[in-house]
């Protein structure tokens, strides 16, 4: 069973065979599907999945925080499955390809006591932009 999977489990989330094939095709490492991919992808193993289907169910994981809507550069909202390991991500600006990154260090310790403006951070987004090996 996949981690997604797993993670949805345990919070008694109730699995229809169309939940479970949309978690099933976001499970995996650097993967960011837009909606659509996810409908495309999800239809290859249930036909009869249903476009309005996909997008509620992924709105539902993310309202649980099982899944991280992405946007980048007004392009198409991409969905993360990777809601519970910290990361930032890596965009090229050329075809939107997202890559999950891993920097040493804390991104939140990074932000000097006085830049914070009285704030509470409690999250941090980074956002590493530049030109993947395909589009150089």
């Amino acid at each position: 069973m996949s981690d997604l999977l797993e993670r949805l489990r345990g919070r008694g989330w109730r699995m229809t065979s169309q939940r479970r094939v949309v978690a099933e095709v976001l499970d995996g490492d650097h993967v960011h599907l837009t909606a659509d991919e996810v409908h495309a992808r999800a239809a290859l193993r249930l036909p009869e999945i249903s476009r309005a289907t996909v997008y509620n169910t992924l709105g539902e994981m993310v309202s649980l925080g099982e899944v991280i809507e992405v946007a980048t550069d007004g392009r198409a909202k991409r969905y993360d499955p990777n809601a519970h390991r910290p990361h930032q991500h890596l965009v090229c600006s050329v075809c939107g390809t997202i890559r999950d990154v891993h920097p040493a260090g804390d991104p939140l310790a990074d932000l000097p006591v006085g830049e914070r403006f009285g704030f509470t951070v409690s999250d941090v987004e980074v956002t590493y932009r530049g030109v993947c090996p395909a589009c150089a």
